[in-house]
């Protein structure tokens, strides 16, 4: 595929379409020089265009997480600050596929856990913090109990999927001994 990822991805109206999305991953996948031009969509002024581009990383990282990997501290540093809904659930779902230093994992504990202090976040945002916090706890970098603290505040989220997954999460967590 040829041209710039800014002007595919504006491709598709402005409902949650994803437009030219897939295309972008296959050209990533293919030319994994091309994913630095991917990265720098999610700092563009159309919301569209930041929302199928950060789908596009997190896709792309579930193909290869090890291609993401090397831009983790710039997600990190840039990706948290976004107030953009699907900005913060992609950031997420990465998260949870790389592999993070000792480091990394403490500031992304710490960006997952405000996401989810309080009731206040998108619901996908809310699902997504939890379920990566959850496989923390699996890799046994978070304690299961500062954990279930923080999804049993999810159970008085206004979205009872929220509630719902913060319910599952919890007997999860129960299971593997949180």
């Amino acid at each position: 595929m040829d041209g710039v990822f800014s002007q595919v991805l504006q491709v598709g109206g402005r409902s949650n379409s994803l437009g030219r999305t897939a295309e972008v991953v296959d050209a990533v996948v293919a030319e994994p020089v091309r994913l630095r031009e991917l990265l720098d969509c999610v700092h563009d002024q159309d919301a569209w265009v930041r929302m199928r581009a950060v789908d596009a990383v997190e896709k792309v990282c579930r193909v290869d997480p090890g291609r993401v990997a090397p831009y983790v501290e710039e997600l990190l540093t840039t990706w948290t600050t976004s107030d953009q809904a699907s900005v913060q659930w992609h950031l997420a779902q990465v998260l949870r596929q790389v592999r993070l230093t000792p480091a990394q994992q403490e500031r992304a504990i710490a960006w997952l856990a405000a996401r989810v202090v309080t009731t206040d976040a998108d619901w996908i945002v809310a699902v997504e913090t939890m379920r990566t916090l959850l496989v923390l706890v699996d890799a046994g970098v978070v304690p299961a109990d500062v954990v279930a603290g923080l999804v049993e505040v999810q159970r008085g989220h206004h979205s009872a999927s929220v509630r719902r997954k913060a319910d599952q999460f919890l007997e999860q967590l129960r299971r593997t001994g949180g």
